[in-house]
């Protein structure tokens, strides 16, 4: 039964002194015969279940050249099988074959140009007018066999399936450590999950596989490189991993984005996508028995990988000396810094996130591992010191982030009107110094423990909280990572967080980013844009930035980044619409001028 919201309060500080822990979560763990794991809680509170299948593939799992895979592999899972998502299966063969073949041409055309821009002959092989003649009948041919397949696709037919059994949520994340897809179904569609996902994994398609390398451009474009500061805090977290695979984004660099092939894919797919590196989470009103016979009937269908995962050996080297980023970007002034610290599962961890959690003022545990203290929560030493006491700071906060291969401290402040960036290094070193130096309080650990002890309890309430709970230990490490996590933590002392703020800060291991405001730029001549007017003045000037590249496209690629935006525009949140529908508008009368020529 749920608990009203009303009864949380009370019932949380009861949990205080005997928590319903992760511990007491009935978990049940199977492996089937092709590797595949199985790990379900059974709950019959609900006649649901939220449903979800991870691949133990991410962005650290890739190296240069395929960065964005994975990724890329979260849209791919949603075009559909041989049989969903198509008109015509045969032909749909046909065209996912010929387009292959002119993308090999395409990529030999692009190899020309990648020595011609080493060679310093081009300044950029990227820019369409750059291109060959060769070059430009080539992209011309893929996109008719693009628009021929698209005649053909049945779209959102998986999500159509599942609505219409009363599904809700489908959706999936790509993550460093992780790729998860989620659905949540009433309880007698269990063998429909069982069927429709293993016929995903059994029989991919990887149809408009070339055409959604331009979709996750675009999104790259709007979600990154549009934002302010996205570029630069993409930079500052490539100089702070030198060797781990953390170095790059989770969306990849764009130039391995634009030319991955789909052999490229289909290797991925057939080492981290099988059945053995795979890992299934039920959470609700089933039969864990007759779950794991459909399992063995659906997914035990296909074939383990016999050669298994590769494991990822490269370690961080200790880093020499403090490294330091200095970028001016049109957005608030603000200061970071951050160590490198632990793995989500490292023994130091919880106390770690206890460290962030005082500092900033945020509980830690809120159902991943790892996590803890980022926000700027009233109660933190970082918030009472420079926002309220000091006054040279508008915000302070302090985060731990703990994963499968590594883990980040970071230290935040944005300072006061009068102050500069890089006024506030000193006051945070001082903050954490006086933990180093003096301990933390036994009341600010009580506090700290019962705010990430409600936090746990409100995650573990519902299906869907325990499956992206159990999800997120998952990711990073196994079953018995979750169910002693609250022991784990309720253990923390004074001394173990003292003893980690004195072990994992030296000077050396501090990488700085100082933001500054951006020149303002010279006022435009002539009056704005009515269109652009209509839209929030926070995203007017990115818009404009982007619209100026837009225009300066030919017609074949501006034709494709209007596919790739009308792609996109479906999936946004209406909110988002009115800044995509605009450059739509421009680039679409632009491309009529280009054409009329």
């Amino acid at each position: 039964m749920s608990i009203p919201i009303a009864c949380r309060g009370w019932l949380a500080a009861l949990l205080v002194a005997a928590p319903l822990a992760a511990q007491s979560i009935p978990v049940v763990e199977k492996t089937l015969s092709n590797g595949m794991r199985l790990v379900m809680v059974e709950r019959h509170d609900q006649p649901t279940i939220s449903l979800g299948w991870m691949a133990q593939a991410g962005s650290a799992d890739e190296r240069p050249g395929i960065t964005g895979m994975a990724h890329l592999f979260e849209h791919m899972m949603f075009k559909g099988t041989r049989i969903i998502g198509t008109k015509d299966a045969k032909r749909d063969a046909e065209l996912n074959d010929l387009q292959d073949q002119v993308q090999a041409q395409i990529r030999q055309e692009m190899s020309i140009l990648r020595e011609r821009q080493r060679r310093g002959e081009i300044a950029d092989m990227m820019d369409p007018k750059a291109r060959t003649p060769r070059l430009q009948q080539l992209l011309k041919d893929f996109d008719g066999l693009v628009q021929e397949q698209r005649g053909l696709v049945v779209k959102d037919e998986m999500d159509r399936i599942y609505s219409q059994a009363g599904g809700t949520g489908l959706n999936a994340s790509t993550s460093q450590d992780r790729t998860f897809y989620i659905v949540g179904l009433p309880s007698n569609k269990l063998e429909l999950w069982m069927w429709m996902e293993s016929d995903r994994l059994a029989n991919p398609v990887f149809r408009e596989f070339y055409s959604e390398r331009d979709v996750i451009l675009e999104e790259r474009r709007q979600t990154l490189e549009s934002r302010p500061g996205g570029v630069v805090g993409e930079a500052f977290n490539a100089m702070t991993w030198a060797a781990n695979t953390y170095h790059w984004e989770v969306i990849g660099w764009p130039s391995d984005i634009a030319q991955v092939t789909r052999e490229q894919a289909a290797a991925f797919f057939a080492t981290y996508y099988a059945p053995n590196n795979l890992t299934a989470v039920l959470v609700g009103d089933f039969d864990p028995a007759k779950a794991e016979a459909l399992a063995e009937r659906y997914f035990g269908r296909i074939p383990a990988n016999t050669k298994g995962v590769p494991e990822v050996i490269t370690l961080e080297p200790a880093q020499p000396a403090e490294q330091r980023m200095l970028a001016e970007v049109e957005t608030t002034p603000s200061f970071q810094v951050e160590y490198k610290t632990v793995s989500a599962v490292h023994k130091d961890a919880p106390a770690l996130q206890a460290l962030a959690g005082i500092l900033g003022g945020s509980p830690a545990f809120m159902g991943r591992p790892g996590a803890g203290g980022s926000g700027r929560g009233p109660t933190g030493r970082l918030n009472k010191a420079l926002v309220l006491e000091q006054k040279v700071a508008t915000s302070a906060s302090a985060s731990f982030r703990g994963q499968k291969l590594g883990g980040t401290f970071s230290l935040r402040a944005t300072p006061a009107q009068g102050k500069s960036p890089a006024d506030m290094e000193a006051l945070l070193q001082t903050e954490l110094d006086r933990v180093a130096k003096d301990g933390v309080t036994e009341a600010e650990l009580q506090r700290y423990k019962k705010a990430t002890q409600v936090g746990l309890w409100n995650r573990l309430e519902t299906n869907s909280g325990i499956r992206e709970t159990l999800s997120s230990f998952l990711a990073v490490g196994t079953v018995k990572d979750f169910e002693q996590a609250q022991t784990r933590f309720q253990a923390l002392t004074r001394e173990d967080i003292q003893r980690v703020a004195k072990a994992y800060f030296p000077r050396s291991g501090k990488n700085v980013l100082i933001t500054q405001r951006a020149a303002a730029p010279k006022a435009a001549e002539g009056p704005m844009d009515p269109d652009l007017a209509a839209l929030p003045e926070p995203v007017r000037a990115r818009i404009k930035a982007q619209l100026d590249t837009m225009m300066k496209l030919d017609a074949v690629a501006l034709k494709e980044q209007l596919t790739a935006l009308e792609g996109r525009l479906s999936a946004m949140p209406p909110q988002a619409r009115p800044t995509v529908e605009y450059l739509m508008k421009k680039g679409r009368e632009r491309l009529q001028k280009l054409e009329a020529k």
